[in-house]
């Protein structure tokens, strides 16, 4: 698809980054900084000065960035702060549902309220967050929607039923919405990365070694078996894989879902 309105320069851009200001969504957010964007951080609590300076790096990147708090499961205060976004720096061009969680039971001991914990945050989350950013974009003629749905959108995994259900349904979602959107100058997109090297990782290494006694090397290769290079992803690859995505170039795909796990999903 040849984008049929002129896509905004990078410094006219403003997007919107769930999750923004930690783990895979901290490097998004720093990589659209750099190429000359304003960027909006949405998390469940505002990220303190600190943690913004170490975001931007500069001054100039500091004017730039912009951080609202909403739970994203929340359609009003979702909506407050997609308000609060456009305020600050106007209309929302591209959305990076980034945003999520992920807790482990056996599927006989997952119970109603994990289930739909869940589903709140990875599924449902993404959707009003798409729904508040989607009416700016077909009025503009022209965005991007890229969500970050990991490898558990593309295959099973034992002990995170619930989990790998929300995340299909991203995916779900994402096809639909490509599809409904075709014409309409809006991309929609998943990227689906495997075991990446983030905070979230490493409570799941603490969490493997006291459930099993194995040692933090032994846990971080159990994580990495599955991925045919036997490395753990690096934040930075996902990030680049979103920000392609976010480029004008990117325009004839949708409804995708970019693997970024080392080949483990074909």
């Amino acid at each position: 698809m040849v984008d049929k309105v002129q896509a905004p320069a990078w410094s006219q851009r403003h997007i919107l980054v769930t999750g923004g200001a930690r783990g895979i969504g901290r490097s998004v957010t720093q990589a659209l900084l750099a190429q000359g964007a304003r960027v909006t951080v949405l998390g469940r609590s505002l990220p303190d000065a600190q943690a913004l300076r170490t975001l931007t790096g500069s001054d100039e990147a500091a004017e730039r960035l912009h951080a609202v708090a909403a739970d994203v499961s929340d359609p009003e205060a979702v909506a407050a702060a997609f308000a609060a976004a456009r305020a600050r720096f106007g209309a929302i061009d591209t959305l990076v549902n980034n945003a999520g969680q992920a807790s482990s039971a056996p599927a006989l001991k997952t119970d109603l309220a994990l289930w739909q914990r869940m589903l709140a945050v990875n599924l449902t989350g993404a959707w009003v967050c798409t729904q508040q950013a989607l009416p700016g974009m077909v009025r503009a003629g022209w965005g991007r929607v890229v969500n970050v749905a990991r490898t558990a959108a593309q295959r099973g995994y034992a002990y995170v039923s619930a989990y790998c259900a929300a995340k299909h349904g991203v995916l779900g979602l994402t096809r639909a919405l490509a599809l409904e959107l075709a014409t309409r100058g809006v991309t929609v997109n998943a990227v689906c990365p495997g075991f990446t090297e983030t905070d979230l990782l490493a409570d799941s290494v603490a969490n493997i070694m006291a459930k099993t006694g194995r040692t933090e090397e032994q846990a971080r290769a159990d994580l990495a078996a599955g991925n045919p290079q036997k490395r753990l992803i690096q934040p930075q690859e996902v990030a680049d894989a979103v920000l392609w995505l976010c480029q004008p170039g990117s325009g004839s795909v949708t409804g995708q879902a970019i693997s970024v796990s080392g080949g483990e999903v074909m």
